[in-house]
């Protein structure tokens, strides 16, 4: 077996065993909530904690196309791109659901989230802890989208997202017989999830390439989670139990195809502002935006 097919087999086998013992023994054995907190904490870092040991004993590559460095000065439209993308999402879910009927959006929708905040003041607030909670998404974004997806079909980018987005989705999926989520039907409700993460993959592995760094795309997942999923709910309020529970997901893909073939359109014939290489040397494959 070659370096990198070991080492995939071996970050998968790690990241699902430990990820999906945990949620199981989290929930079963102790009783605890997958909404709490801490619960969540102790999963997270997996994916991450699975690259680093691959990297480092299992392959032996390192880290040279890790995408550590924050790289500032040279990738500062990425993070912006990412920072206050998931809010322009939100602006444009926020329209379908108007266009639908699900919901009529307005600021006093989110006043007195916070006791005494008028809705704007709570967005505004929301937004701007985006890059302090980036660091908590670092873990998935380390594993997921700064190895697995680099390592997969090399030279086809959109295929390598596509199939990172839909492993990345099934990772998820005791979440829905744990209590976390619930769907009237659970495989159609599962396949929505599913195809929303590849879509959230296409964009998060653009950032990643385009960037040169991994810390784009944490900043990215933080805001998909904690503004444009979490406000998209809020705004649907009982009527996201409609479509079996996948209200928010199907609401929200449409915005996110719609950014997902930007990229892709925009990024044919680009190349990444330097190549991705291993800590051995070798050259990880074209991952170009495209």
């Amino acid at each position: 077996m070659a370096w990198k097919d070991r080492g995939v087999l071996a970050y998968l086998l790690i990241t699902f065993g430990v990820s999906w013992a945990g949620m199981f023994a989290v929930r079963l054995l102790l009783g605890m909530s997958l909404a709490d907190p801490l619960a969540q904490l102790s999963m997270a870092f997996v994916p991450a904690i699975a690259a680093f040991v691959v990297r480092r004993w299992v392959t032996g590559e390192g880290f040279g196309d890790a995408g550590l460095a924050l790289r500032l000065r040279s990738a500062w439209p990425y993070y912006l791109a990412a920072w206050f993308g998931p809010p322009a999402l939100v602006v444009m879910s926020a329209g379908i659901a108007a266009a639908t009927g699900l919901a009529d959006p307005s600021l006093a929708s989110f006043d007195d989230v916070l006791p005494g905040l008028p809705g704007w003041a709570f967005l505004l607030l929301l937004v701007g802890l985006i890059p302090l909670l980036s660091p908590l998404y670092w873990g998935e974004e380390f594993g997921w989208t700064g190895y697995l997806r680099l390592r997969l079909f090399p030279g086809r980018p959109v295929l390598a997202s596509v199939v990172t987005g839909l492993i990345w989705g099934a990772w998820h999926y005791p979440l829905a017989f744990l209590g976390y989520v619930e769907y009237a039907d659970v495989v159609a409700g599962l396949l929505i999830w599913t195809v929303s993460f590849q879509f959230q993959e296409i964009l998060l592995g653009w950032l990643r390439q385009r960037s040169g760094s991994i810390w784009p795309s944490s900043l990215a997942h933080a805001g998909n989670n904690m503004v444009l999923f979490l406000l998209v709910g809020m705004l649907l309020g009982k009527e996201g139990a409609r479509f079996g529970g996948s209200a928010t997901d199907l609401i929200v893909m449409g915005p996110l195809v719609l950014a997902s073939i930007l990229v892709v359109v925009g990024g044919r014939g680009r190349r990444s502002p330097r190549s991705a290489v291993t800590g051995n040397g070798r050259a990880a494959g074209a991952v170009g935006a495209g």
